[in-house]
């Protein structure tokens, strides 16, 4: 089986056979991503899905979990991706979830009945990018999307029954919309109550539009203090239930994990203690991985 390189998939899919049913991102202009940017963005055809699927039955012997991938799989309609799912399902009986990449547009354009017919055919999870629930940081993003239509999509995903993972990027706004970005995306998230959070942190790549507004001293980066100090004001205003939450990537200062609202205390404890420490990179907490 051949992928179209890069490929990427959320932490939590490590294990997973990865199908790739689209290639690339629909949308494909935010501007801080370079995720894509290098792919024009087509959906395959059922014919190539399923000699995929057939091939990597013949690879795995034992298959639990699979993982559609570009980035935002669920943009195909519901038809066809009923078909791939019935040849998942036939094929590797064993699987136990289905995972896929999704865009708030996306989600928006199925109704509540075809994602409860899309959960009994194995989709058991799904990860939606909001980003911030801030609307002046999602248009300086080119998100393309408002808040509110990042609200009611992970609403009606929780209402399917499929689990959803929303991630937040900490950073986005920059120095002039850090409160307003922490403050939005916490209202934000308290109103989907997805089951689990990442946050990551901004990191940038020279290739993508928000690079060339730092440059240009159009965005001013948040320094790892400030980072530590919207992830507070993040976390000090969200009232969750049974959430589990996450912010240990590689691009996070500190580690946090815990389980809102249950761990909210120690999670604040742990960014206290960090932002006593002197603030340079040399610092165990402030060390960029």
């Amino acid at each position: 089986m051949e992928y179209e390189s890069p490929l990427y998939r959320p932490p939590s899919e490590a294990n997973s056979l990865i199908l790739q049913i689209t290639i690339g991102c629909s949308h494909n202009k935010c501007s801080f991503c370079s995720m894509y940017k290098g792919k024009k963005f087509r959906i395959k055809s059922l014919d190539e899905i399923k000699n995929d699927i057939k091939i990597a039955r013949k690879t795995y012997s034992n298959v639990k979990r699979i993982f559609l991938a570009d980035g935002n799989a669920l943009v195909l309609k519901t038809k066809l991706l009923k078909e791939i799912l019935l040849e998942i399902n036939t094929t590797f009986p064993e699987c136990e979830r289905i995972g896929i990449y999704t865009a708030p547009k996306d989600i928006l354009l199925k109704s509540i009945t075809e994602l409860k017919e899309l959960k009994k055919l194995g989709i058991k999870i799904a990860y939606l990018g909001a980003e911030s629930g801030n609307n002046e940081v999602l248009k300086n993003i080119k998100k393309g999307v408002s808040s509110n239509e990042i609200r009611k999509a992970g609403k009606r995903i929780v209402s399917s029954g499929i689990k959803l993972s929303v991630t937040l990027i900490s950073g986005l706004g920059g120095k002039s919309n850090w409160k307003q970005h922490a403050t939005d995306s916490a209202k934000l998230i308290n109103d989907i109550n997805p089951d689990y959070l990442a946050l990551l942190t901004l990191l940038i790549n020279n290739e993508t539009e928000l690079y060339k507004k730092i440059e240009n001293n159009e965005f001013n980066l948040l320094s790892p203090k400030e980072v530590l100090l919207e992830t507070k004001l993040l976390i000090s205003n969200l009232t969750l239930d049974n959430c589990i939450f996450r912010s240990n990537h590689p691009s996070n200062y500190v580690p946090l994990a815990g389980t809102l609202s249950k761990d909210k205390n120690l999670l604040l404890d742990t960014i206290d203690k960090a932002l006593k420490q002197n603030y340079d990179y040399k610092n165990e907490y402030l060390r960029k991985l």
